[in-house]
């Protein structure tokens, strides 16, 4: 397969594995709503945001919808988006690289692009995801008026490349039927089986066995169109006749045809690679929605909510996980939000909090624009916001001095439950139970003990402080805590084999056992 090469190749296709691993941060004051139903936005250069994101998510993602910088040079208020081609590709390989590991087996990335950097894209992504992976580009008319001013053509589409994590696996939702296409379904009869159309009861392909002439109720004889024959036999067109699927027209002497029931048709619509602005919306449907969101700060280049909808319908079901690295104006994660998927939002500047928490505070709220009256939305459920850590580890993968009890033990909570750590009693071991299982961290001299055989070590009079403190946290919540068994991090452990079974401790060494992708 051709691969596409430029100046700084090399070193891209080294850029994700050389990312340096860093924890994540929740910034509560800017998190809103319920903690626990599993949204996050996060802050930060998206490279370093996707490492730090990848242990708690690859492989669980059902669609990645991404739209990056176009490189049209234009003046973009809240992107750099007047890169060379070389600068373009080395941002973009790395982080799709990384994006694939986050897509389920039957997942599908949607990639919007526009003419600047389509043809490029569609090389690197070729050799990224697998040729035999690509489904489609789409042609999403974002436009609905001509550029009297431009110089060659009047450019009023955008591409949006698809591809699936593995395209024998993957296959996409129907979209609704619409009231245009129910329309056309009709009941003159009255027949009980209620509406239906007339389908032509003759085939292109001829057979002498399905030649025949066919008397109408008037009287009338008609045959099949000249070259052409009846798409069944004589007797199951008996058969037909009898259970009233075959009409004749008002008068009983029309060409008959065969009753195509609207209950016995596929319940919903294949989706086409044209998609009209009348369907999904355009560019300024887009920015009509953020103006009334965000009246004093509109994000220059959103997207419309219908376009969103659309992508998450075809690609995602209720509690899905949905992915936007590139999150803008926050659209993606709105939608996702009022059609009750899950998602993780990723944005580099100040717009991650003046835009896209702010959007979504008001979608929790209840807001009414976009597509919410069209799905019933009346608000509710929440995210959590975090922002970029520090670096987790020293060029010898040693635990950087610097990180403290509470970053790690968040970090360790989250990589072993996949849910955020509930707030955290300070100098407590604890971290919390789920689903039956206990997690401590020794890391840091949280007992107050810093000797190489101290505080950091599990030992028996470690372990009881652990459950001490585990018992208090319980006593200060007022419930009762039980668990099956217990996760412990540490840098040592001083406890037997059989000892640990016995108390059914799965021990993990720091750092060896710490989870980075």
């Amino acid at each position: 397969m051709p691969t596409l090469h430029w100046l700084t190749r090399e070193q891209d296709l080294k850029a994700a594995a050389n990312a340096e691993y860093r924890l994540l941060a929740e910034e509560e004051q800017y998190s809103y709503g319920d903690p626990d139903a599993g949204n996050l936005i996060v802050q930060g250069d998206n490279l370093a945001a996707l490492k730090a994101l990848l242990p708690f998510y690859a492989g669980q993602v059902k669609c990645i919808y991404i739209d990056p910088p176009y490189n049209t040079g234009s003046a973009f208020e809240h992107y750099d988006d007047n890169m060379e081609h070389t600068l373009w590709l080395s941002m973009m390989y790395p982080r799709l690289e990384l994006l694939k590991k986050f897509l389920a087996k039957e997942g599908a990335i949607f990639i919007q692009l526009d003419d600047s950097e389509q043809a490029y894209a569609k090389v690197i992504c070729d050799e990224i995801f697998g040729r035999n992976n690509f489904v489609a580009n789409i042609i999403w008319q974002k436009k609905y008026s001509p550029q009297n001013d431009a110089k060659w053509l009047s450019d009023n589409h955008d591409f949006i490349m698809l591809y699936a994590r593995d395209k024998e696996m993957w296959r996409p939702n129907l979209l609704p039927r619409t009231e245009e296409m129910n329309a056309r379904y009709r009941n003159p009869d009255n027949d009980v089986r209620g509406v239906w159309k007339p389908a032509d009861l003759s085939a292109k392909t001829y057979s002498a066995a399905t030649d025949y002439s066919i008397k109408t109720p008037s009287g009338r004889m008609v045959n099949p169109p000249k070259s052409r024959c009846w798409t069944v036999s004589k007797e199951t067109f008996i058969k037909l006749v009898k259970d009233n699927r075959i009409w004749f027209g008002p008068k009983g002497d029309s060409v008959p045809a065969m009753k195509k029931f609207l209950t016995e048709v596929k319940q919903g619509a294949t989706a086409l690679t044209i998609w009209l602005y009348q369907e999904v919306g355009h560019n300024q449907d887009a920015k009509k929605e953020v103006k009334i969101l965000l009246p004093d700060d509109a994000f220059s280049t959103p997207k419309p909510e219908r376009l969103m909808q659309r992508i998450l319908t075809l690609s995602t079901n209720p509690g899905d996980y949905v992915l936007d690295s590139f999150l803008g104006s926050g659209t993606t994660a709105a939608v996702a939000h009022k059609m009750g998927r899950r998602y993780i939002g990723v944005e580099m500047g100040e717009q991650a909090k003046t835009h896209c928490a702010a959007r979504l505070k008001k979608v929790i709220d209840g807001e009414q624009g976009g597509i919410s009256k069209a799905v019933g939305w009346e608000g509710g459920g929440g995210f959590r916001f975090f922002k970029l850590g520090d670096a987790v580890f020293d060029n010898e993968r040693r635990i950087k001095p610097g990180i403290s009890f509470e970053n790690l033990a968040a970090h360790v909570y989250f990589t072993e439950t996949k849910t955020p750590m509930k707030k955290h009693e300070k100098n407590s071991t604890f971290l919390g139970i789920h689903d039956g299982t206990a997690y401590a961290l020794l890391y840091n001299g949280i007992l107050g003990d810093k000797r190489v055989n101290g505080g950091n070590v599990l030992t028996q009079a470690t372990l009881n402080h652990i459950r001490r403190d585990m018992n208090a946290v319980a006593k200060n919540k007022g419930e009762k805590f039980a668990c099956d068994k217990w996760v412990i991090y540490g840098e040592a452990t001083r406890l037997t084999p059989a000892s640990l079974a016995a108390n059914n401790i799965v021990f993990k060494q720091t750092p060896y056992d710490i989870k980075v992708w």
